[in-house]
């Protein structure tokens, strides 16, 4: 939301909040019946393919060149009583003080009690004593007269009247005053704000006061168990086993007092139970060894009657190891929940993530990074504190919010990078951006490019050296196809992922969660749709991540970690394969018994499966019956493909969960690589 607009531009507040609430925070505003039965319908023919914002972006720049007095931002504010954790969803009440600051605020002049816009907080309105977020504001300013309305969601203003306020005079603001309190945020979170804005000299432009006053959420009582692992392992491996008692929509951190007991199949060794205590949070990590060849999938259970399966895990002496990031999350820095740090906790220790990125937006929150170098430098800090190669990779990274061109995470495999932002004209085109990012090992992914929040515009043709992959699932849903599970909500016809490979474009698939719930990892857990990547290297480290990225060894999936084994005549998925002689097709991997001709797959579920579709060239060609079955496998023939045309597989469990292979590009023998 900017962070100044004047009382002429309510209208324009408006429209941000009514943005946010159509997409940019997937599922905090629509229910859950519309996210399942698929998002929504494509655009008629008649409407345009695109739906560009250029009254929004015009507007953020219009706030950046508002002159603020020095009033504007000033004072102080405060919680009296300082409260203690309030409860997800769970309703109370909050005293807000407001301090005046050494100018006060003139006649005219208009104070801002803003409650976290994104996850469920009650709107704070002073009409109604008997509903949620009835708030009463009182003055112990001597001729001063409050007059207060609710602006927008989840805002309040509070207009000076009488005469100004001196310094030193307050506000005594009570978030909750009525019989059933104001509900708290459904996700928990240390330090969620109430944002205070003052404008100090009346001329309606105000300022936010950065250190706002603000509460702990915690969560409620467990009522799920997940258990994760890895994917892939050798025989002879230790790996980790991580339990995490959560809450409904996935909130960590309520003690647990109890043990876990623990049933393992033969061939791996495990401890037959586990205890947890209080000062655990509800999570451990435990010891497994894998000694023979075959699918693992562990059983626990534990206090209250909870109980989980682990994700499959493939022991094999072949096979790429598979590791399992989230590149895209948003913490309260911008539009999300929970700090920075409790992001890469969540990540590391409750998720058991392999690889992450924390990518709050350039311009667009209650806090811009762009004008808040503190706040990236922090998270600049975090990223390098928490980086550990061999055990847990975090990448730099930040969201570049184009409301015109579609929205694109930036990464950076290095300890640093710049902050290049989307409403800066020197870095507001697509080709400005990458040319601000070349010779830095930086990658760029659009995301919910087929609708959602803003699509993406593919008359630009991604960068073949920054942008060789694209985010094809998260929160939003399934930019993929008109035919994906899980669309994508306000899809644009002719604008998905697929018919950008039909302009030619080469692009390896992944998934993120484009997380706002401070669960990176997990982002499936509070959404129908969620959103994973899993990335094909041996080394956990930035440069094998990187590496893959760029070699498009890569696939996506909506959140459940379903394994996907795929290759075509022994290459691997993402790879460009000469359509030529038997010879020059039989360049990648030698698997005994396989044609080069030949594509062959294996999907091991989490869940029963429905089927799994081979794509070619924008049509489902073969669609496999997996009859309930959680590990389906097949061979199929395609020894007509011509230059220009491109496969992959799309695997669908019977819940709607799916993962998408990176396609395999066909090219005229002798062709150049678009990619590593």
């Amino acid at each position: 939301m900017p962070r100044g607009c004047s009382r002429r531009r309510f209208r324009a507040v408006g429209l941000v909040f009514a943005l946010l609430c159509s997409g940019a925070v997937f599922g905090s505003c629509r229910g859950r019946e519309q996210l399942v039965s698929g998002g929504g319908e494509l655009a008629s023919p008649e409407e345009p393919l695109r739906r560009p914002k250029p009254e929004l972006l015009e507007s953020l720049r219009q706030d950046l060149a508002l002159e603020r007095h020095p009033a504007d931002g000033g004072g102080r504010a405060w919680l009296d009583p300082s409260p203690p954790p309030a409860r997800v969803s769970t309703p109370g009440t909050w005293v807000i003080v407001y301090q005046a600051g050494e100018l006060g605020i003139a006649e005219g002049g208009m104070i801002y009690l803003q409650v976290s816009p994104f996850w469920g907080w009650s709107t704070p309105q002073v009409e109604r004593p008997d509903a949620p977020g009835y708030t009463q504001v009182t003055t112990d300013a001597a001729g001063v007269e409050l007059t207060s309305r609710t602006l927008d969601q989840q805002l309040l203003g509070i207009a000076v009247g009488g005469s100004a306020m001196a310094a030193g005079e307050r506000v005594r603001i009570v978030y909750g005053a009525g019989i059933v309190g104001s509900r708290a945020d459904r996700f928990a979170e240390r330090g969620s704000r109430f944002w205070i804005a003052v404008d100090g000299d009346g001329d309606g432009v105000r300022a936010v006061l950065a250190d706002s006053p603000s509460v702990d959420v915690e969560a409620a009582a467990p009522s799920m168990l997940v258990a994760t692992g890895p994917s892939t392992a050798r025989p002879g491996d230790t790996v980790r086993l991580t339990l995490a008692f959560l809450d409904g929509l996935g909130n960590a951190g309520a003690p647990v007092d109890g043990t876990v007991r623990l049933l393992a199949p033969a061939g791996v060794v495990a401890p037959e139970s586990v205890r947890l205590r209080p000062a655990d949070r509800g999570r451990k990590t435990v010891d497994l060894m894998v000694n023979e060849p075959g699918v693992v999938r562990v059983m626990a259970s534990g206090p209250g009657g909870l109980t989980a399966e682990s994700n499959p895990l493939q022991v094999s002496p072949q096979g790429s190891r598979v590791l399992w990031g989230d590149l895209q999350n948003h913490s309260n820095a911008s539009d999300g929940t929970a700090v920075p740090e409790d992001q890469f906790h969540y990540a590391r220790d409750v998720a058991a993530l392999d690889v992450m990125a924390l990518t709050d937006h350039d311009h667009w929150g209650l806090l811009f990074l762009d004008q808040q170098p503190e706040i990236w430098s922090e998270i600049g800090e975090l990223t390098r504190r928490f980086h550990q190669p061999g055990r847990f990779v975090t990448l730099l990274g930040y969201e570049w919010t184009s409301w015109i061109h579609g929205h694109r995470h930036v990464l950076f495999f290095d300890d640093d990078g710049p902050l290049l932002s989307s409403v800066d004209p020197a870095y507001d085109e697509p080709a400005e951006l990458w040319h601000g990012l070349r010779g830095r090992r930086a990658l760029t992914l659009a995301h919910h490019s087929a609708g959602g929040p803003v699509s993406t515009d593919w008359s630009i043709a991604p960068d073949p050296e920054l942008e060789p992959v694209t985010e094809i699932v998260s929160v939003h849903g399934s930019s993929e196809a008109d035919d994906s599970p899980f669309l994508i909500h306000r899809p644009v016809a002719g604008n998905f992922v697929r018919d950008a490979l039909g302009r030619g474009y080469r692009l390896g698939f992944l998934g993120s969660s484009d997380g706002h719930d401070g669960h990176p990892g997990l982002g499936h857990l509070a959404s129908p749709s969620g959103g994973l990547a899993a990335i094909l290297a041996e080394d956990l480290t930035r440069e094998g991540v990187y590496q893959a990225l760029k070699a498009r060894r890569v696939y996506a999936t909506s959140g459940p970690r379903i394994l996907l084994r795929v290759s075509f005549g022994g290459h691997r998925m993402g790879a460009e394969i000469p359509v030529g002689s038997g010879s020059e097709r039989g360049t990648g991997e030698a698997v005994p018994g396989i044609g080069v001709d030949t594509l062959v797959a294996r999907v091991i579920a989490p869940a029963a499966l429905s089927l799994v579709d081979v794509v070619r060239s924008g049509r489902v060609v073969e669609s496999v019956d997996c009859a309930g079955e959680r590990e389906c496998a097949f061979g199929a023939a395609f020894p007509d493909l011509e230059p220009g045309e491109y496969l992959y597989v799309r695997a669908v469990q019977e819940n709607g969960g799916a993962a998408w292979s990176s396609p395999f590009f066909f090219v005229a023998s002798g062709a150049a690589a678009q990619a590593p």
